[in-house]
């Protein structure tokens, strides 16, 4: 009997065994060896088009249980006193005539009211609405009990999700960042010549390709001959800390950002040694200028990586681009914007940092779908002459926003974690006044707009 025992306990390690062996060899030849050298065996392409195939059908099957379809409403505001006057369209005293009306509190009642629940600016910092479920729970909790269709359909996904695509993705993401910290600290014994830099880039290319394949990220890229160059500055909308290796999978660039411990400590000391990325203790980041002068520095070296910035400052959840910090276009040098733009159906790429810690998000990202998105590099911009830092970083917003798509606000993100700033207040009670008074306040505070955001 003991015999028996044994004999099919090692009849069970070894097809453990073997399925282990099948697994690895699946994985390093379809999927790894592809991704280092940049090629794509059309897997994972076929995979979103049956993706599509599925959402499209469970959006019938709700239309069809619900009976409904769900449409998206748009508020459209005017100027003060154009609503102001709408109020007072009752009565025969109109704003001209510079005198208080009692029912000019109602258009602040009404602000404020549409403030609470049409807040635009914390919508920007949760997960964007849906127009249907795409089988995630994050959507909502009860869909999938619709109907046995739905449930079904929903159940499968869970095992896909969780069963095959989390483990591959997990091995595929282990591998990766070990082998970038191998293989950046080995380039980083290498005297610094040209072969130097060139296995810098060929080690940071292959194992930021491995990280995209463990999300399944489909990226299509536009306009290649756009793309940063040397000496420049790459600046991008910031939807999630994967953004790098997003552009990190098609170029290789000089990061700039906070010096951290643990885990992310070692591989950021292990990156520094092939590549000059620009770390800074959290000591430095106070002081602007000292960040300003290594960061000049490194692009006065025209032979020196791209440096990526993302100058929103915070995680925006991929509807819109929020006030870029000036900093960035202080440096000097070439700007080369770049617009990110995710489709949420197959996967919800935005940090809610307020909400997730790092390790929650990263597994909501490999037990999602997959990770589309669309990256468009721009055309190189520079200062023009007798333009400030805050109305250059202002224009090259409006150029990423238009080109991805996305809202252009004149909001600062750093409102996710802060109030309001006085002016705000300020400025509309001047402008009430100046109107009161019988001036035109809206012409008078037009021309300190733009001063009062970027402070």
């Amino acid at each position: 009997m003991t015999d028996l025992c044994e004999g099919g306990m090692e009849d069970l390690w070894s097809i453990a065994v073997v399925l282990l062996q099948v697994w690895f060899s699946v994985m390093i030849g379809f999927i790894m060896i592809p991704a280092m050298f940049g090629l794509s065996l059309g897997v994972t392409s076929v995979y979103i088009q049956i993706l599509v195939k599925i959402l499209e059908v469970t959006m019938n099957i709700l239309w069809c249980e619900t009976g409904t379809k769900v449409s998206i409403s748009t508020r459209e505001g005017g100027s003060m006193e154009q609503e102001m006057g709408e109020l007072r369209r009752y009565r025969t005293q109109s704003i001209s005539r510079g005198e208080f009306a009692l029912s000019d509190s109602f258009y602040f009642y009404i602000k404020g009211l549409e403030s609470i629940v049409d807040d635009q600016v914390t919508q920007r910092f949760s997960s964007e609405e849906l127009v249907s479920w795409n089988l995630l729970t994050r959507t909502n909790h009860n869909f999938h009990y619709i109907s046995l269709r739905l449930t079904i359909i929903w159940g499968l996904g869970v095992i896909i999700r969780y069963c095959v695509l989390f483990p591959l993705r997990i091995t595929l993401a282990i591998i990766g960042l070990t082998w970038l910290v191998i293989g950046t600290t080995l380039v980083g014994f290498l005297p610094n010549k040209r072969l130097k830099n060139w296995l810098s880039e060929l080690v940071h290319l292959m194992c930021y390709r491995i990280c995209a394949r463990g999300l399944s990220a489909t990226i299509q890229y536009h306009n290649k001959e756009n793309k940063p160059q040397n000496g420049g500055i790459c600046v991008a909308n910031h939807t999630s800390p994967i953004d790098i290796v997003i552009l990190a999978n098609d170029g290789c660039y000089a990061m700039v950002g906070q010096s951290h411990g643990g885990l992310m400590g070692v591989i950021q000391r292990s990156m520094v040694r092939s590549c000059p990325h620009v770390w800074f203790e959290r000591s430095e980041m106070r002081d602007r200028n000292a960040v300003t002068s290594r960061l000049r520095a490194h692009v006065a070296a025209k032979t020196n990586l791209p440096i990526l910035i993302f100058p929103e400052g915070t995680c925006i959840n991929n509807t819109s681009v929020m006030m870029f910090k000036k900093g960035s276009f202080e440096i000097g040098g070439t700007i080369y914007p770049v617009a990110i733009k995710y489709d949420p159906r197959f996967g919800d790429a935005f940090w809610n940092s307020a909400k997730y810690n790092m390790v929650n998000y990263l597994l909501r990202m490999m037990t999602s779908w997959a990770i589309v998105v669309n990256v468009w590099y721009l055309p190189p911009m520079t200062r023009r002459e007798g333009e400030d830092a805050a109305q250059f970083a202002n224009r090259v917003k409006s150029a990423i926003a238009h080109q991805g798509g996305l809202l252009d606000m004149a909001w600062d993100g750093s409102l996710k974690r802060a109030k309001v700033k006085e002016e705000f207040k300020e400025r509309q009670q001047k402008m009430y006044s100046s109107m009161v008074m019988g001036k035109k306040g809206r012409n008078s505070q037009e021309p300190h707009t733009e001063g009062t955001r970027r402070q």
